[in-house]
């Protein structure tokens, strides 16, 4: 759109009390923001859950200042605004209760990202949470699953580099402006994510990373995914927000079991007693969702690389190194299968990276 016809979108959402769901109330009444901010007092007052007061607020509190600086940030960084009403709005996000009505992105929202999973989890991962996100991001990436999360510290930002490891694809969904890198220490990976996949916001440009942000951020995590997977959460952690946004979307929500005397999976065994999908393996996922493993992903081939690795392990500790070298395989590779087999209960991994037979 040209730079006449942005403004009015983001005026149209300067004017207080016009949150997502009113102003596509009005853009699909009056068929754009021009429209209804053009509208008399009396066509607005008629409108359901408009009534006198918002209409007044649409005919004399608009910013356009605000609207005008914004359209001059988004030129300035390159950033496009993707509305509902594009063709590349990602169909899936609109099926939520409150989409929002445009979204600032950097990167490209592709057709295949609707086949979508979120991983989302706590900050401070432990050794366990981060090896699973990685597993999981990995394997997704590889089935050709984009991978969705918020770009924070801990498991979101392990589930964006494991996809991008994989040269998968993935949204990062902010809760700042997108000019605003949070956390600031992953601006590198912010910019990787642009080049395989999009980050994404429906915050102005210059939004800092105030705390009411966030859930609203949530809902578009649950809202671009088919399903989402919480791997390690607190009784009190903001991806619990996240399942719960998913719930109130339809979408599936998977957990990741956790050691019974870690706070870190006090969430997830939570969910998982209220009727979350336990998840060791991607699998789960993606039978629940009804997506299709790749053909060299199949359960026969990496059947047959456990047994590989398996008959490398004893009851007496094995080195990693060893057990790679024993296999013939690649150290990441032995790690991710004995990471498979750890979860099935057949080995048990010991402090320096050691492992035996359970």
């Amino acid at each position: 759109m040209d730079s006449s016809e942005l403004k009015n979108w983001l005026a149209l959402y300067t004017v207080p009390t016009i949150g997502p769901v009113r102003f596509t109330s009005l853009v699909r009444h009056f068929g754009s923001p021009e429209g209804a901010l053009s509208a008399s007092r009396k066509e607005l007052e008629e409108l359901p859950d408009i009534g006198p007061v918002i209409a007044s607020y649409i005919k004399s509190k608009v910013l356009w200042d605000q609207a005008e600086e914004q359209v001059k940030l988004v030129e300035k960084h390159r950033v496009k605004v993707v509305t509902f009403k594009d063709e590349n709005y990602p169909e899936v996000l609109k099926s939520i209760y409150d989409p929002p009505p445009f979204l600032f992105v950097k990167g490209e929202i592709k057709k295949e990202d609707r086949n979508a999973v979120a991983i989302v989890g706590c900050r401070s991962a432990s050794v366990y949470g981060k090896k699973i996100t990685e597993r999981i991001g990995r394997e997704l990436a590889r089935n050709g699953i984009t991978v969705v999360s918020g770009l924070a510290r801990g498991i979101d930002s392990i589930a964006h580099i494991s996809a991008l490891k994989e040269k998968g694809r993935t949204l990062a969904v902010f809760g700042t402006g997108l000019d605003v890198i949070y956390p600031p220490e992953n601006k590198k990976l912010a910019e990787d994510i642009i080049s395989g996949g999009a980050i994404i916001s429906e915050f102005f440009m210059g939004t800092k990373p105030e705390a009411s942000n966030f859930p609203r951020r949530n809902r578009i995590i649950s809202g671009l995914s088919l399903g989402v997977v919480i791997i390690e959460a607190g009784a009190k952690s903001g991806a619990l927000l996240t399942a719960g946004c998913a719930l109130e979307q339809n979408r599936e929500v998977f957990a990741v079991p956790g050691n019974l005397g870690s706070k870190n999976s006090e969430g997830t065994n939570t969910l998982i007693k209220q009727g979350a999908k336990l998840v060791t393996r991607v699998e789960d996922i993606l039978e629940e969702l009804k997506l299709s493993l790749k053909a060299d992903e199949s359960s026969t081939s990496k059947a047959e690389a456990e047994k590989n690795i398996y008959k490398t392990i004893s009851e007496e500790p094995n080195h990693i190194d060893k057990i790679a070298g024993q296999a013939s395989v690649g150290v990441s590779h032995a790690l991710s299968t004995l990471l498979s087999l750890e979860l099935k209960g057949l080995v048990k991994q010991l402090s320096g990276k050691m492992f035996v037979r359970s």
